[in-house]
Parts: C-alpha cells; sequence; structure tokens
C-alpha cells in the first residue's frame, strides 16, 4: 500500500504524523508534493518520507492520493491528474466545501473519491472527522479512509447532505469550545484564581469530561446529573447558565456556521 500526499500543511502533516504513529503506512510508503520545495525537504527530514518533483510522478503509482490543499485551488491542484488517476486508486479529500461531485469531476475516469471533515485537533491525534463516500466509492474505500482518520482521532460516516452540518458542528466546535474554557478561566480569574492556574484547570475540565462523554457511553444529561447534588453548587450555576440562554446559543452557532457553509459551498 502507498500513500501520496498533495500538499504538506499543517493538516497534512499531522494525517502523515498520524499514519505513522499509528503504523498504518510506513515512511517508505508515503510520498509528498507540495508547492512548497522548503516545505517539503523540511517533512522528509522529519518523518522520512518520500518526496516527489512534481504532482504526476508522485500521484501515478499512489493506491491513495490525499488532497490536503486549500479548497480554493482544489481544482488545480488535481488538474495535471485528470488522466493520471484511475478507478483502481482512492482519491481522499480534506478540502473543505469541496464536493464529491466537484472532485469526481477532475477526473476523466470513474475515480472512487471519499470526502473528509476533519478538525484541527486532528494536530494532537484527537480529529473528530466525517467521511462520505462518492459515486464510485464502495466499503473498500471507507474502510481505507478509516485507516487514515481512524488513527488521528474518531471517524463517523455521514450522507454527504450533512456535511454542512458536520461543519457547524465539529469542524468549527473547536472554536467554540476555546471560547468557553476562555470563559471558564475569566470566572476563575475574576474569583481570584491566577490566570495560568485557571485556564490549566478550565482545559483540563473539558478534556476530563469529554473522555468520560466518550468512554462511559452515557447520554450527557445522565453524566451532568452525576454532578448536581440537591441544593448545591452545581445546580445554581446551571440555573444561571439556562437564564442565560446557554444551550440555545450553542445550537444557534452550530446552526448559523452550518447555514454559512452551505453558502460558501453553493458559491464554488
Amino acid at each position: 500500500m502507498s500513500i501520496t500526499f498533495l500538499g504538506g500543511g499543517a493538516m497534512g502533516r499531522a494525517l502523515m504524523q498520524g499514519v505513522l504513529d499509528a503504523g498504518v503506512y510506513e515512511a517508505s510508503q508515503i510520498t509528498l508534493f507540495d508547492a512548497s520545495k522548503e516545505r517539503m525537504a523540511q517533512l522528509a527530514a522529519e518523518l522520512k518520507i518520500q518526496t516527489a518533483d512534481d504532482a504526476v510522478a508522485a500521484a501515478r503509482q499512489a493506491k491513495v492520493l490525499l488532497l490536503a490543499v486549500k479548497p480554493h485551488i482544489a481544482a488545480a491542484a488535481l488538474a495535471p491528474l485528470r488522466e493520471i488517476i484511475t478507478p483502481s486508486q482512492t482519491v481522499i479529500s480534506i478540502a473543505a466545501g469541496v464536493t464529491v461531485a466537484q472532485l469526481e469531476h477532475c477526473f476523466a475516469a470513474p475515480v472512487p473519491v471519499i470526502r473528509v471533515m476533519p478538525n484541527t485537533p486532528c494536530l494532537v491525534g484527537e480529529a473528530a472527522a466525517a467521511l462520505c463516500a462518492g459515486t464510485h466509492a464502495g466499503e473498500k474505500h471507507l474502510q481505507l479512509a478509516h485507516q487514515i482518520f481512524d488513527a488521528v482521532g474518531l471517524a463517523v460516516n455521514v450522507e454527504e447532505r450533512l456535511m454542512d452540518a458536520v461543519t457547524g458542528l465539529s469542524g468549527s466546535g473547536p472554536a467554540y469550545v476555546y471560547l468557553f474554557i476562555e470563559a471558564l478561566s475569566d470566572g476563575g480569574v475574576n474569583m481570584g484564581l491566577p490566570r495560568d492556574v485557571a485556564t490549566r484547570l478550565a482545559a483540563q475540565t473539558v478534556l476530563g469530561a469529554a473522555k468520560m462523554a466518550l468512554e462511559s457511553g452515557m447520554h450527557p444529561g445522565q453524566l451532568k446529573d452525576q454532578v448536581t447534588s440537591p441544593g448545591g453548587t452545581t445546580i445554581a450555576a446551571l440555573q444561571t447558565l439556562e437564564k442565560n440562554a446557554f444551550r440555545g446559543a450553542v445550537i444557534d452557532a452550530v446552526q448559523a456556521a452550518a447555514r454559512r457553509s452551505n453558502e460558501l459551498s453553493s458559491s464554488e
């Protein structure tokens, strides 16, 4: 098995590191092509991967082609490969907002395409990613994608029509969480905690709570109730959050991001 990365930016590098650490691929099986020769040289030195002088050479022998470039240059990056990529290969794209149909249109043959929406915690091996299969992709192609994205976090399958919802929830979601961590920290500082202590406690609290939600399999409401004693501190805090429409604001934020994602995809 061999894989070629088109693009070696932050997300591309994180995925390469993830599959290497997980043993999904060996360094000798990974080839990178990036417009920046300096970046290619740096990643080759750091990860011991192979590099190519051009996209055609990089993609010709690859079993999997992973497109990790900015969305606005995705079509241009794939243009030299129109007659090169064959149905025996699998194309996986993390270019946000670029649809399966747009990707398939870039190739002369009926190429299996998997569209993926990961998020930035991919950089620390804790991504939340959603996968959808194109017209010519089947279960084995989804499994190839899962090998990569399960190595850097959690990956789920969705229908493409739900990708905007995924963008609104997990794609943009880290920003909401960072805002919440900052607000928790501000609250601690307001009550006298040093800033560094407040921020570390806030971030660890979010990390621990998220881990419990994932590993316990319990509904978040059940986990909330475990912390909430009758007449105690937590229920007083929750009442304040409810008065300030905390849940409603988060729901509205997800919907706003999803709508904007749809607008941006439609304008491509």
